[in-house]
């Protein structure tokens, strides 16, 4: 309420200086950390988090000491924990302090997922980056950004600028600014456009003309084998073994190879360290608790990433899909709920909608706009829909409606936390724990309280 007010009375430009001179002073406070790391940030729409935890998985495995920050956690050398706060990057002086604990750490490699609102809010200033990372962009976060070509500028905003931030030296060797680029997204082009002085990229075919652009050789996955056990594939002569399956996981660990090898990682160290990664928590995450049918948790949000959810679901045997989902509040893309209610009802075999993220928004309100979309695709009320508010409850209806060789699937929150509601409240939730708690409930194992 506080900040819709402030925005209402003070003028854009004024607030934009005001987030400006705030990031520079949480640098200036935190004594530049960014200076004496090499910095990587990761942009788009999906699959940051994935990507920046893939990329210090690798350098760790190399050798080195790494810290990151993600929407699904922090990483400060061996330390880790999970990010509650609901936001993708931080406030300027959390994010600055974070880096000086990285730096005191002695950590070699900072990895910032930046976000589009982030980077409008300049919260990415202050930050020396030396690697910018390109996963992909779709139609996301429109409304809050006023149109898809003002969120495009905001990803590329943080591209252009990377020319015009000095060069380090570190260790006694001068670090290059680099770009990496999904080189499959219609839109690599235009952050290929932007100067840097190493280029490369990652796709899972041919570069095409895109090729031209770069002055590294792009990591370009070949004889693909995708299943429900792990994902083969090779790039040049050496052949990899990724045990998290889909095709968005191998998307991010090309990503993440492209720019460990940008960073001087071998091939033969690569192989190595994509063979030990491991699926990020709340991202296609399976709950084990002896149950005779398979039940998933993933974030998936949006369109896009359900479908490539949907995608890697297909390669995972099972009778009838039994799907809770919901979507945010807050004026986040009130337009994506019908499009997620129309693809629900085309490809699950129940669909259960039930309350999200709906900060101030009515929370029956965004159930009602998914379901109803649900209903005119074909979903029967009350048979193969049903709207349940209490997302606890929708969990365990899931669970309870599931026959041998059925498959839960829970989006929407993936491994987060808490559950924004109104007047900026964050109340404690996690689907994972949700549902192992459902399980218990069926199979006669949970606690009573």
């Amino acid at each position: 309420m506080l900040k819709s007010l402030i925005r209402r009375i003070i003028p854009e430009p004024l607030i934009g200086a005001y987030h400006y001179a705030l990031s520079r002073a949480a640098a200036f406070w935190y004594r530049y950390p960014s200076e004496q790391m090499i910095v990587v940030g990761v942009t788009g729409t999906n699959g940051k988090s994935t990507t920046v935890q893939f990329i210090g998985r690798i350098l760790e495995h190399a050798g080195h000491r790494v810290g990151w920050t993600t929407t699904v956690g922090f990483k400060v050398a061996e330390r880790e924990w999970m990010n509650d706060s609901k936001m993708t990057m931080l406030g300027r002086f959390q994010t600055q302090k974070l880096l000086r604990q990285m730096a005191d750490a002695g950590c070699r490699y900072a990895i910032i997922e930046t976000s589009s609102q982030g980077i409008v809010q300049s919260r990415h200033i202050g930050i020396n980056y030396d690697v910018v990372v390109f996963t992909n962009l779709t139609p996301e976060h429109i409304e809050a950004h006023g149109g898809f070509e003002k969120y495009k500028a905001a990803k590329l905003k943080l591209f252009e600028g990377l020319a015009r931030l000095p060069r380090k030296t570190i260790g006694g060797a001068r670090i290059e600014k680099g770009i990496v680029v999904n080189l499959m997204d219609p839109y690599a082009e235009s952050f290929l456009a932007c100067r840097a002085e190493r280029y490369t990229g990652f796709a899972l075919r041919d570069a095409g003309a895109l090729g031209t652009r770069l002055n590294t050789t792009p990591l370009i996955a070949q004889d693909i084998a995708l299943t429900g056990a792990c994902t083969t594939f090779r790039v040049g002569e050496e052949v990899y073994h990724l045990k998290p399956v889909g095709r968005f996981y191998l998307e991010n660990a090309l990503a993440a190879m492209a720019t460990a090898k940008l960073l001087s990682v071998s091939s033969h160290a690569l192989a190595r360290a994509v063979e030990s990664l491991q699926a990020v928590p709340g991202r296609l995450e399976r709950i084990e608790e002896g149950q005779p049918f398979t039940v998933i948790v993933d974030y998936a949000p949006e369109p896009a990433s359900l479908s490539a959810l949907y995608e890697t679901l297909a390669l995972i045997p099972h009778a009838r899909l039994i799907h809770v989902l919901g979507s945010a509040g807050g004026g986040r893309d009130v337009a994506r709920r019908a499009v997620l209610g129309r693809m629900a009802a085309q490809r699950d075999d129940i669909v259960i909608v039930t309350n999200e993220d709906p900060y101030d928004d009515d929370p029956m309100e965004i159930v009602n706009d998914i379901a109803d979309a649900a209903q005119a695709a074909g979903k029967q009320e009350g048979v193969n829909l049903l709207r349940i508010l209490d997302r606890r409850e929708a969990v365990q209806r899931a669970v309870a409606l599931a026959q041998p060789q059925d498959l839960v699937l829970l989006t929407g929150k993936g491994s987060e936390p808490v559950m924004a509601v109104a007047r900026g409240k964050k109340v404690p939730w996690d689907d994972r724990a949700a549902a192992r708690h459902a399980l218990r409930l069926r199979y006669g194992s949970a606690q009573t309280s």
